[in-house]
């Protein structure tokens, strides 16, 4: 599979290949954020593509590539199982909780729940 804008639920979004190159700088979220102005209102991100700063919010990793899709106003999405980081990190459930709560960051266990989540956002 590779990098593909699909329609998800009426909703372009820009679905990251697992097995692509792990985002690991401010720059490499700028090139997603290129990429998904082909057309994608929403970037799907496996959380296995993210470098594990993005989970410790001591580095302000995450809230960097956060922010920069907020000022592009794009959508973020983190898919996949990070429960090995959250079972470490209150701050990181709490940044979890109340990112599910907004609009602009959501972390899905999976593609079926980001499709729920368009939805109920349509």
């Amino acid at each position: 599979m590779t990098d593909d804008i699909q329609e998800r639920a009426g909703v372009p979004v820009l679905v990251l290949d697992p097995a692509g190159p792990v985002i690991a700088t401010e720059q490499d979220a700028l090139d997603l954020i290129g990429s998904a102005f082909l057309g994608a209102q929403v970037v799907a991100v496996p959380a296995s593509r993210l470098d594990a700063r993005f989970f410790s919010l001591g580095t302000r990793f995450a809230g960097e590539i956060m922010q920069k899709f907020v000022n592009y106003r794009l959508r973020l999405a983190i898919v996949g199982d990070i429960s090995a980081y959250l079972a470490e990190s209150s701050a990181l459930r709490a940044l979890v909780h109340e990112s599910n709560q907004g609009g602009h960051v959501w972390f899905v266990p999976d593609l079926d729940t980001l499709d729920e989540r368009l939805r109920e956002a349509a």
